[in-house]
């Protein structure tokens, strides 16, 4: 082995140990769990091992060893500073997806949920109903969870087997539902179970979340065009 080889893989080995003994000590609560150890020190050895490998079979010069040797280097920085920042990121990335995609309930203070209005005015939420994604309109003027027919079937109910006799008097007249029992309701971090909803005997362009749901949280407030719900 040429002596420059070995002086750059003394000089990755020590710019990667002084760099994550620096960020330990700048974020001392990065890396509190030995999960989180284990795994940052997998990723600095997949580090060290790929550089050194480049080094020893000697396809770089001493300078294009440097240059390589600080792209290392800077690869390690950068996941030490996504586990210390890890959680910053994640809640940026909520907030993101809440603007891009309104029907997506974003985390909000003390466990509630927070729903953005779309470009309609409506409150769109997606909920996870029995573990399948369904995208429902928020009524607070409607008693029940009211699911479409086409709704109804990817959740597994037979609508042609079902009994409508549930009468409803809405503003576009007199319709009809079967009742049903959903035995999950998931809105981001509210889950609700056995929730009673009925499906309806006409079809819907979307299905409605409403009070057999919304009644059985904590509250609900709608402040400009943001809804949060509590649980």
């Amino acid at each position: 082995m040429k002596r420059p080889s070995v002086l750059i893989l003394v000089l990755v080995g020590l710019g990667l140990g002084g760099l994550v003994l620096f960020l330990a000590m700048r974020f001392p609560d990065a890396l509190n769990s030995r999960g989180e150890q284990i795994q940052l020190t997998h990723a600095l050895l997949i580090l060290g091992v790929v550089g050194a490998a480049f080094v020893l079979h000697g396809r770089f010069q001493m300078r294009q060893a440097a240059r390589h040797a600080a792209i290392w280097i800077g690869l390690g920085a950068l996941i030490v500073l996504g586990y210390s920042f890890r959680d910053d990121v994640a809640s940026l990335g909520a907030r993101l997806g809440g603007e891009l995609m309104p029907f997506r309930a974003q985390e909000g203070p003390g466990g509630s949920v927070v729903i953005r209005a779309g470009d309609h005015g409506h409150f769109v939420a997606e909920l996870q109903v029995n573990g399948q994604p369904i995208r429902f309109l928020i009524d607070t003027g409607a008693s029940d969870v009211v699911l479409s027919p086409r709704d109804a079937e990817r959740l597994g109910f037979d609508v042609q087997s079902l009994d409508f006799n549930r009468v409803y008097r809405t503003a576009n007249g007199t319709v009809t539902g079967a009742p049903v029992r959903l035995d999950e309701v998931r809105l981001g971090t509210i889950v609700l179970r056995d929730v009673r909803a009925s499906v309806n005997g006409a079809a819907m362009n979307r299905s409605l979340l409403g009070m057999s749901f919304l009644g059985r949280l904590g509250g609900y407030q709608v402040t400009g065009d943001r809804m949060m719900l509590t649980p």
